[in-house]
Formats: structure tokens, C-alpha cells, sequence
């Protein structure tokens, strides 16, 4: 029988590879672009909520991405309470499998690849939908992603003025600290969220709540802005879909199922349809639909991670790790 064998590669691994942001967002653009030239299977995820007392659910995401002939399985956690144990509150791995026989062939610690991707898909969508003259960011929340989102950003934008908040102020602060050091100029830790977005040219919500509360309001949405919602439970108004001149998320599949995103009253209340949707991210990546159009627009990206994405960046570190002998090689069988 053919021995089978596989690659893992853990986070400490991942880290020996010293994958740059340029990498990342590089990967990103290019899943975001074979979805829009439909080079990819996308499914939308499912979630696994165990009995346990709502301290956390399990999201399950799958693609396979033709460019690169891979298919793929993430699975993460979302525990909110997780700093407690000193642990991320989103820990996950990816399996990757040849198409042509279905035998796995990596396992990869895929946590700092969620937070990567994902500030790289807020940073692609701010590329296109953002105004060019973009020079204050306002963001909530101070979770992982928050890093990779802000770092990413500020790569395109060179912001004049970025301020976070969150709802702990020693982690506000800490990590305000912390970006400032590494970004080379101030990060303002505030202590509401009207602080933090009041003015601002970009606007993201990447909050942790565990019930809905409005973080966000509608008049704080100045002609001009790009607001990026995708916290796990809503943290805006119902009316602010109203207002936009433009919405798009990277994927409709996905915002119309599961329990889960900030904008889920907004499609189970019909305000937010296929019929109103601007475009999916693809559409716009691969110019098939136009991304901002005026510097007046008011613009929304709504992304709930795409799993392309997380198959795309996971892929990428699989091959380097394969180049560098980095990992573990397993046999499967």
C-alpha cells in the first residue's frame, strides 16, 4: 500500500517562517480574486455550539481554491473569556487536502493565519471602498485581529491619527502601547467608542460581545466614511444600512446563514438583501463591479472571514514550510 505522509506545522513553526504582512495581504488578494472570477468553492460555514454554559462556539469553514488545486478544513474557536486562561480567544487549526484523492497532506496552527487574514481581507475592502485621502482610523476592540487590521491598514493609509478603544482599559491600553511601538507613531487609547470614531475616515467594529449593544451609532457616519462591521454579535443600529451608499460583504452566502455577525438582524429583518447588496468583495477585486465611486459615499464592508482566504494563507505557509524543512513530517498511513 502507498504510505501517506503529512506536514505539520505548529505555531512556533509559523513563526520561524517570519511570514511579512505584504505576503499575507498578497494571498488574501488573490483568493478575493478567484472568487470573483469563480476559481473557488466556497461553502458557508457551520458552527458547533457545545453545552457549556456559553462559553464558546466552534466555527467550521471550507473552500477549495483552484489556482493553487487545494482544498481545505479551519476549524476555530471563539471563547470570549479565554484571556483568563492566558490563551487567544480564538485558537484553530487547518487541514489541507489534494483534491485529486483526497489525502491530507498539512496541519497547520491556523490562529495567528485568522488574525492575519482577517486584517488583510478589512485592509483589501478599505483599498477599494475607502476614500484615498483616509488619514484617521477609529476602531474598537483590542483582540487579535485588531493588530493585523490597524497594521494593515496603516500600511495603505499612513494615518495621521489612530485611536482604539475596548471595553477593558488595561487592555486597551496595553495594546495601544504595544502598536504604537511597532507601528512608529502614536495609537490614542480612548475610553468610548464616540471617542474612538467620532470623525474618523474609517470606522471598524471588531467588538467581542456576547449580546447585542449598540457601539456604533448611525449619526457618527459622515459622507466619506467606510465603516467595517464584523464583530460576532451586533454592535450597530438598524439604521445604519440606511444610510450607506454602498454595501458589500465578501461573501452573500455567508451573510445570509448562521446565527452569528453583526449584521444578522439586518438580513433576518430584510434591510439588508441581495437586492440592496452593492457587490461582493470578488466582484469588485476582479472589476466587475466598481468599488468607491466618490469621495462623498458613504461605503460598509461586512465581512464574516472567508475560509478561501484561510486555505489561501495557509497554503502559502505550508509550501514555504516544505522549502525551509520546517515542521513535522507525519505519517498518515
Amino acid at each position: 500500500m502507498t504510505e501517506l505522509w503529512l506536514r505539520f506545522v505548529s505555531g512556533p513553526d509559523v513563526d520561524a517562517l517570519a511570514i511579512t504582512r505584504a505576503e499575507v495581504f498578497g494571498a488574501v488578494e488573490g483568493a478575493v480574486l478567484a472568487q470573483g472570477e469563480g476559481k473557488v468553492v466556497l461553502e458557508p460555514r457551520v458552527h458547533l455550539v457545545p453545552a457549556n454554559d456559553g462559553a464558546g462556539h466552534f466555527n467550521v469553514l471550507r473552500a477549495h481554491l483552484g489556482p493553487q488545486n487545494v482544498s481545505g478544513v479551519k476549524v476555530v474557536g471563539d471563547f470570549v473569556d479565554n484571556y483568563r486562561r492566558g490563551l487567544p480567544s480564538e485558537l484553530a487549526l487547518v487541514t489541507l487536502y489534494d483534491p485529486a484523492n483526497g489525502a491530507p497532506i498539512a496541519i497547520i496552527d491556523a490562529s495567528t493565519i485568522t488574525d492575519a487574514r482577517t486584517g488583510a481581507l478589512t485592509a483589501l475592502g478599505a483599498l477599494h471602498l475607502a476614500r484615498r485621502d483616509s488619514k484617521v482610523l477609529g476602531h474598537i476592540g483590542a483582540r487579535g485581529t485588531a493588530w493585523w487590521n490597524i497594521a494593515m491598514l496603516d500600511d495603505l493609509f499612513d494615518f495621521d491619527e489612530i485611536r482604539v478603544t475596548s471595553r477593558r482599559a488595561e487592555s486597551r491600553e496595553g495594546f495601544a502601547g504595544r502598536l504604537g511601538a511597532h507601528l512608529g507613531k502614536p495609537v490614542r487609547a480612548v475610553a468610548t467608542s464616540e471617542e474612538a470614531l467620532v470623525g474618523a475616515d474609517i470606522m471598524v467594529e471588531a467588538t467581542r460581545l456576547t449580546r447585542p449593544e449598540v457601539l456604533l451609532q448611525t449619526q457618527w457616519v459622515a459622507p466619506g466614511v467606510l465603516v467595517v462591521p464584523y464583530g460576532t454579535v451586533s454592535a450597530v443600529e438598524l439604521s445604519l444600512t440606511e444610510v450607506m451608499d454602498k454595501v458589500v460583504v465578501d461573501d452573500w452566502g455567508q451573510a445570509t446563514a448562521g446565527p452569528f455577525g453583526s449584521l444578522r438582524r439586518h438580513v433576518d429583518s430584510g434591510l439588508l438583501s441581495e437586492a440592496t447588496l452593492h457587490a461582493e468583495l470578488g466582484d469588485i477585486v476582479s472589476g466587475k463591479k466598481p468599488g468607491r465611486e466618490t469621495d462623498a459615499e458613504r461605503t460598509l464592508f461586512w465581512h464574516r472571514g472567508l475560509a478561501t482566504t484561510d486555505i489561501a494563507v495557509a497554503h502559502m505557509i505550508f509550501r514555504r514550510a516544505e522549502l525551509a524543512g520546517v515542521g513535522t513530517v507525519l505519517r498518515y498511513r
